[in-house]
């Protein structure tokens, strides 16, 4: 147990120093909790971060996450109709999966190509640095249970 809480504290407080930060308690412990909970909204890393340190302020993690998020430690995500969220997989051309009905959300790698999505039919002059892709439909579980009762094939999209 011991060597696990080591490596949970080694790699955050690792990442923080390559990218020049000063290591704090608070900051090793929200970039762990968005380790620990991939695309978690603000509340649930206020929770996580509180049972590490019970004292931490609110506001001691939303500036935790916009100076990760700005030394791009984390990436911060926010589908239409939905709070921000945060993860830690940065630095490729993932995009995600929302279910409509849970809020679920998964990464899925780019389809096809070397980021295809980066190459739209006009740039209008713009330099592009990244896209985002958000797929919308069911997860398994509700579409499932959003099928006609009887039917054991999930309900399809129109």
């Amino acid at each position: 147990m011991a060597e696990n809480k080591d490596r949970h504290e080694s790699e955050p407080t690792a990442a923080l120093r390559e990218s020049s930060l000063r290591v704090t308690k608070q900051r090793v412990a929200v970039l762990a909790a968005v380790c620990d909970h991939q695309h978690a909204d603000t509340e649930t890393v206020i929770r996580a971060v509180r049972e590490i340190l019970p004292e931490v302020s609110h506001q001691a993690v939303y500036d935790s996450l916009h100076t990760l998020t700005e030394v791009g430690l984390v990436r911060c995500i926010q589908p239409s109709g939905s709070v921000a969220r945060y993860e830690r997989r940065i630095g490729d051309n993932h995009h995600h999966l929302v279910c409509r009905s849970c809020n679920l959300i998964v990464d899925v790698d780019c389809a096809v190509g070397q980021a295809p999505c980066l190459t739209p039919s006009h740039d209008a002059g713009f330099v592009i640095e990244q896209a985002e892709v958000t797929f919308w439909g069911l997860c398994p579980d509700c579409a499932v249970s959003a099928a006609p009762s009887g039917s054991t094939e999930p309900a399809s999209a129109v």
